[in-house]
């Protein structure tokens, strides 16, 4: 895991939605930065794809939002940015949604599986990488984002994020 207080590694990708470039340097140095790792076909990700964007609602000119797919696009086409693009329409996601078509981001962040989250301070500093929330397809726990957003809710207040995080549970992430 990347350990906490680790500097955002930068990349440059092509969101999905509107064909333009997302470079961690053009996202607002003076906000939070939330970086999700996501997939179209994993059930873990379609599980709580709603709720995410509802936190993207949420949070959007407060928090800097990109999501990344970094599955192998040829051994998962639902994974491909045409499966990614639709993904974001019909969910509704107001960030931007980036392929990283040579994993080398997913790599960079030590990304493990899908959702995976990591959430930088201002100083662009990890301050928590953890789960959404503790729901999962099977459980029957509601999906509120818990975990998330008081990480989130304390980066804003200028509080320190809770140093107890439970890392995110998915699927794994499809290396070529």
């Amino acid at each position: 895991m990347l350990p906490l207080g680790t500097p955002a590694p930068a990349f440059s990708l092509p969101d999905v939605v509107s064909g333009h470039n997302v470079a961690l340097a053009d996202l607002p140095a003076d906000q939070p930065l939330l970086v999700m790792f996501l997939s179209r076909h994993c059930p873990f990700v379609v599980h709580v794809q709603a709720e995410l964007a509802r936190i993207g609602r949420d949070y959007t000119g407060r928090v800097a939002l990109v999501a990344i797919g970094p599955n192998d696009a040829t051994a998962y086409p639902a994974d491909a940015p045409a499966g990614l693009r639709q993904q974001a329409l019909e969910q509704g996601f107001v960030f931007p949604y980036c392929h990283d078509e040579t994993q080398a981001v997913a790599r960079a962040y030590g990304a493990a599986c899908t959702p995976d989250f990591f959430l930088f301070a201002r100083d662009r500093r990890l301050a928590y990488r953890g789960q959404l929330d503790d729901s999962r397809p099977s459980n029957g726990v509601p999906v509120t984002g818990r975990d998330l957003r008081a990480a989130l809710d304390a980066l804003l207040d200028r509080r320190p994020v809770n140093s107890v995080q439970r890392p995110s549970l998915g699927c794994s992430i499809k290396w070529k």
